[in-house]
């Protein structure tokens, strides 16, 4: 019998990217796929357009805090793909309260009701950052963590929450840790969107410090695929690390994505580092290679330079961003629940 999947965080751009992956001509035998999306600043129901009319998918708009809007979708589900999250460090220094409450307490509301309805794997999509800095070497998933900021920690916390219920409970979690993503649809203040975004507009990029600081770079589609190997053939309690293989300075990105524009440093302003910038972050992927065949397919500079011609096409989806670095987000909209088939 073919599963039906609930994917939460499905109109972001990770997500958006993975509900298409499933749904797709070369997609898994699914019988259903439910988005549970609230649908703030970074979702977006075009990320969604080419499976809209599929009838194997469903749109559900709330918050996946709201427990009696969350309980009867996983009681129809039996997979689930939490996705869902506020994450952009940058927000986090200015209200950590939502990060906390979003990717702690959603993820325990998930959580609560995949245990009430014996529902599972359940995917938790977490991130490198929980490892904190990692000046030489990478984080295997045995690591302690080290988070930074207080998005980072939010994660850390979601991830440990996940986990424990695995081991109180026995249910099937698995915990996914991903690498910086790039790729089409991915909201503008992220920093390639970001710096694509401004050159195309005619402004200047803000590169925060000295530039140095160090990132692997994983596609959106070598993630999807990483985390479809996860759903299908992952352990339960089981922990991967996803990586890119590609590790950047920010100085190393910054030149890419100018060559990548056609401009130069003349563009570029130094400004003050944020808060607690971590200086690299860099993950062991051998056991996602080991155990499931995961490996990453995209060349770096070839899906940079996709990535720049689906911003140049597609301008018209984001109020792309000129003088202010950090946009802010508009008010998170309040109605509880729209359904879309």
């Amino acid at each position: 019998m073919f599963p039906h999947v609930l994917v939460t965080g499905g109109a972001g751009f990770i997500g958006s990217h993975y509900v298409c992956a499933l749904l797709g001509p070369e997609g898994p035998p699914v019988a259903s796929v439910t988005v549970l999306d609230k649908l703030t600043y970074a979702g977006d129901l075009a990320n969604l357009v080419s499976v809209a009319h599929d009838p194997r998918f469903t749109f559900v708009h709330g918050d996946i805090c709201d427990a009696p809007l969350v309980d009867p979708l996983v009681a129809r589900a039996d997979h689930i793909v939490h996705l869902a999250a506020e994450s952009h460090v940058d927000r986090s220094l200015v209200d950590g309260g939502a990060f906390v409450r979003t990717n702690v307490l959603g993820t325990q509301t998930l959580l609560d009701a995949a245990l009430r309805h014996g529902r599972g794997p359940f995917v938790h999509v977490s991130t490198d950052e929980v490892y904190g800095p990692v000046p030489t070497g990478s984080s295997t998933e045995s690591d302690p963590l080290r988070p930074s900021s207080p998005y980072s920690a939010a994660k850390a916390s979601s991830d440990l929450v996940a986990l424990s219920y695995a081991v109180s409970h026995g249910m099937d979690v698995r915990v996914t840790r991903c690498s910086n993503n790039y790729g089409p649809r991915q909201h503008p203040e992220k920093v390639i969107p970001l710096f694509v975004g401004r050159l195309l507009a005619g402004g200047r990029l803000p590169l925060y410090g000295d530039g140095t600081q160090i990132r692997d770079w994983l596609h959106v589609e070598d993630h999807v695929r990483a985390l479809e190997l996860v759903r299908t053939l992952g352990s339960p309690g089981g922990l991967y690390n996803v990586g890119g293989g590609t590790e950047l300075t920010n100085n190393e990105l910054t030149d890419l994505i100018l060559t990548a524009c056609g401009a130069g440093w003349d563009r570029v302003d130094r400004v003050d580092d944020r808060p607690g910038h971590d200086v690299r972050y860099s993950v062991d992927w051998s056991k996602a290679r080991d155990e499931l065949g995961y490996a990453p397919r995209h060349d770096f500079v070839e899906g940079l330079t996709r990535t720049v011609e689906w911003y140049g096409e597609n301008r018209h989806r984001f109020d792309l961003p000129v003088d202010d670095h950090l946009t802010p987000a508009p008010p998170a909209q309040e109605d509880r629940q729209h359904v879309h088939r």
